[in-house]
């Protein structure tokens, strides 16, 4: 079976978004026939709206921070494969912040029932790979091409609390905690390099700071605090931290994190200048190419390493 994307449904799923009615616009210029589900609270309930408002079985989904690249929508899924037929394919986005190209924010599409069946977040059945995370069902796949951008500076807030979310999500292994013993060997070399750059690149754009205060605060209270790692599902926590961070100087937090981040956990803490991290975002994946709408990283990866 072969769909054309532009024969999906399109839902656009804000929540509190800065600029979410600026992209409404520029969606609907894009994407005539989006909807739209506004406002709904958790992760879980949000998607599941989502899944009530598609009138196709399968749907595309358009974070509330994110523009995609109108060609996307010229492009056809071949689902002749079964495997594919029922998964959920999340292609990478470009971070406005720091230029890194994964998942995070990017165009996804799902199927209703997938959405209908699931337990993850606000709504977990408890198992530590539902608590903070979609990605770690066997159908839900990361897709090797990049068709958007993402901006969640859209304010000092929103800033802060993507790179907390992320700072937290990429210390984990398969969304459990590990020790400091086992921080190194546990988690997964690509998303240490992704924290890294969340850690120390976007200085260049506006609230940049407050990203990478909130990535190393992130790390910092899941690593080396009590505090329970599973609250960065929620917003309402999030508020509170950030009504407790917000008043500081973010130049003063960014040193304040560096020194226990980088001897206690071996990460590199390295600030780079306005122009020093315009630099790095124009020469990382600048040999960039997309492969196809339905490659999977996972065989790209295959493939480079000769598996």
């Amino acid at each position: 079976m072969k769909i054309d994307i532009a024969d999906l449904d399109c839902i656009y799923l804000t929540y509190d978004e800065p600029q979410k009615e600026e992209f409404w616009v520029k969606i609907r210029n894009m994407v005539p026939w989006a909807k739209r589900v506004d406002g709904v609270k958790g992760s879980d309930a949000a998607h599941k709206a989502a899944a009530n408002a598609s009138e196709t079985e399968r749907f595309v989904l358009i974070d509330g921070d994110n523009i995609p690249d109108d060609k996307f929508f010229n492009l056809t899924l071949d689902l002749e494969n079964p495997d594919y037929l029922n998964a959920v394919f999340r292609w990478r986005a470009k971070n406005h912040i720091n230029g890194l190209m994964y998942g995070n924010g990017g165009l996804s599409s799902w199927t209703r029932e997938h959405v209908w069946n699931m337990r993850t977040h606000e709504a977990t059945d408890g198992q530590a790979e539902t608590e903070v995370e979609f990605c770690f069902h066997p159908l839900y796949w990361a897709m090797h091409d990049c068709y958007s951008t993402t901006y969640p500076n859209g304010s000092p807030k929103h800033a802060w609390r993507a790179g907390f979310r992320e700072g937290v999500k990429m210390c984990l292994n398969k969304g459990a905690r590990p020790s400091l013993s086992e921080f190194r060997d546990s988690v997964h070399q690509r998303n240490l390099d992704h924290l890294t750059i969340w850690h120390n690149i976007g200085m260049d754009v506006d609230h940049g700071a407050w990203a990478i205060v909130g990535a190393r605060m992130g790390t910092y209270k899941a690593m080396l605090t009590t505090w329970d790692h599973r609250e960065v599902q929620s917003f309402d926590a999030l508020e509170e931290i950030w009504e407790d961070t917000f008043k500081q100087d973010p130049m003063e937090l960014l040193k304040y994190f560096e020194e226990p981040l980088q001897t206690q956990l071996d990460l590199p803490m390295n600030t780079l200048s306005p122009k020093e991290s315009e630099f790095f975002k124009y020469h990382y994946r600048s040999n960039w190419h997309n492969y196809g709408v339905l490659v999977r990283e996972i065989d790209v990866i295959r493939q480079q390493e000769g598996w």
